[in-house]
């Protein structure tokens, strides 16, 4: 299947072509980078040696006429200003934001501006999703805080208060982007952690809430603090949710199996095991541990995912997969790097 990829110098966009490189069906054909145009591939990912001879081109929709199906990985809002090139007929994942939310008010509150519209929101590994997506040609990748939020948060729908959702999750610098920002640098971020977009304005918020509302069937609000880790990539995301009744872990434990039965990619590890961000780094694996606090009647989850892969382009592979007719896991076995 002939792939083209929109914006393919950024983080994600590199680790969508590593990706693809090894993908048993989709051969990509056309990559643009507008900064990047008529500059090697190589010189600005050097580990993609697969891709060695090859340029960035200037976007130009002629270039992807001949593409079956397009990944666009491309700043928040940019997304909508290239679709009206492209065919009515091609399939598109779109890594960015453009078309996550369901309501125009969410969109012009958190990312200002028009609401470019709303596709299909591609979590395949939810209940049922995965049967969904496949009838779908246009899917809106989820974003990276908010996969790891909300596949933590999910299964306890049923059994727990969403109306105070409190979360607290660390995320690695390359989910900032590939611009040079002075406090992104390494002098200003190694040995230190730092809040971010404090007091509940992260641009994920209002995707977290519209998917577990859709869910739960309940209105859920949601409080998020991200914070800026001192590593390159991977997002450990910790969920506090009031119970609305008390349960023993081995009841939580067993609903969470159960959810996730079917997925490929999410994992309750065993009792005694921690999720570990370098576990999942460069696959499309999710981690999960629950605890029950007792003392405060209180469930609380750990979820690391890799914010390039799962977060990212692990996940639009994944659904890219599902509107091609392919199997699901298609070039996404991989194992995490480790330590």
């Amino acid at each position: 299947m002939k792939i083209g990829v929109i914006g393919g110098s950024g983080y994600a966009g590199g680790e969508l072509l590593r990706l693809l490189a090894l993908h048993p069906h989709f051969e990509v054909i056309s990559i643009s980078a507008h900064s990047n145009a008529g500059e090697a591939i190589t010189s600005v990912h050097p580990q993609l040696l697969s891709y060695s001879g090859r340029t960035f081109s200037a976007f130009s929709a002629a270039e992807f006429a001949a593409c079956e199906l397009i990944f666009l990985a491309l700043p928040h809002g940019e997304s909508s200003k290239v679709i009206s090139q492209l065919p009515e007929t091609v399939k598109i994942v779109d890594l960015g934001a453009d078309f996550r939310l369901s309501f125009a008010s969410s969109w012009e509150k958190y990312y200002g501006g028009n609401h470019p519209g709303t596709w299909a929101y591609g979590l395949p590994d939810l209940p049922g999703a995965s049967d969904v997506l496949k009838g779908q040609s246009r899917v809106a990748n989820p974003g990276c805080y908010a996969t790891s939020i909300i596949l933590g948060t999910a299964p306890a729908a049923n059994f727990a208060d969403l109306s105070d959702v409190v979360v607290v999750a660390a995320s690695g610098t390359t989910g900032a982007g590939r611009s040079a920002k002075i406090n992104l640098i390494a002098s200003e971020v190694m040995g230190s952690l730092s809040s971010y977009k404090f007091g509940g304005i992260h641009q994920h918020t209002p995707e977290i809430e519209e998917t577990l509302s859709k869910i739960s069937g309940s209105d859920v609000k949601v409080s998020f603090t991200p914070v800026l880790a001192p590593m390159p990539r991977g997002i450990l995301s910790t969920i506090n949710l009031k119970l609305s009744k008390k349960m023993t872990t081995e009841e939580v434990r067993k609903i969470y199996e159960d959810f996730y039965q079917d997925s490929s990619f999410v994992q309750l590890l065993p009792i005694g095991s921690m999720p570990k961000t370098s576990a999942v780094v460069g696959s499309n694996h999710a981690q999960i541990q629950i605890a029950i606090d007792d003392h405060t009647n209180r469930i609380v989850i750990s979820v690391a995912i890799d914010n390039l892969g799962k977060g990212a382009a692990a996940q639009a592979i994944h659904n890219a997969n599902l509107i091609a007719g392919l199997d699901a896991t298609s070039g996404l076995m991989a194992d995490g790097i480790g330590a």
